[in-house]
């Protein structure tokens, strides 16, 4: 479901954006980067201070850089190993802002030590599944399977983090956190098991 949205808001929503920037002969690389610092800034400037809404639109805002540097790249033909590299490299900084900027807000106004943890737990999990898949690729085999895509956390994590500072409810946070936990925890079950059957397989070939 969410590549066809991903299709949509890239190639109809988006494409305005992406012609824009490509006119203005503006790198996909400095897109990546201004997008992360937009994420980065957005999640420790206003999510330790309880402006959970506030953060959530800031972040929301530069996020979608994610979608308009690919779509830039593929326009002017400048795909590369370095971009592909400088994307997922930078993402792991947006990441750890998100849950880390949640971690905060619990260590303050949230006043709650267990989904302090719990955010941190999210964040930890959610950079190792992504260093799974990786890794996996980096030595030959494919592990890109799991219930919990990057997307797929991000959008969670981000959607009920802006409807807990609309409705001042922070259980949506609480819920988003433990869905987040458990399907991180089990996709990186299934990359690990996944990439066991395939160097299972390729030692009993050779």
């Amino acid at each position: 479901m969410l590549d066809h949205i991903k299709g949509f808001v890239q190639g109809v929503v988006l494409a305005p954006i992406v012609r824009l920037f490509v006119a203005l002969k503006i790198s996909p690389d400095v897109v990546t980067l201004v997008g992360t610092i937009g994420v980065v800034v957005g999640a420790l400037a206003f999510y330790p201070r309880g402006e959970l809404l506030a953060g959530t639109i800031f972040i929301t805002c530069f996020v979608f850089s994610d979608l308009i540097d690919g779509a830039m790249a593929r326009a002017v033909g400048r795909t590369s190993k370095f971009g592909a590299f400088w994307d997922s490299t930078l993402d792991r900084f947006g990441d750890g802002a998100v849950f880390g900027g949640l971690a905060l807000y619990f260590a303050g106004p949230g006043d709650s030590d267990l989904y302090l943890a719990l955010s941190l737990w999210c964040l930890v999990i959610g950079a190792v599944t992504s260093y799974a898949r990786a890794r996996a690729e980096s030595l030959g085999f494919t592990a890109n399977v799991g219930i919990a895509e990057r997307a797929d956390r991000l959008v969670l994590v981000l959607v009920m983090t802006g409807f807990a500072g609309i409705f001042s409810l922070d259980l949506l946070i609480y819920i988003a956190l433990w869905i987040l936990a458990v399907a991180s925890t089990i996709t990186v079950g299934q990359r690990v098991w996944t990439v066991r059957k395939q160097a299972l397989a390729e030692e009993a070939a050779s």
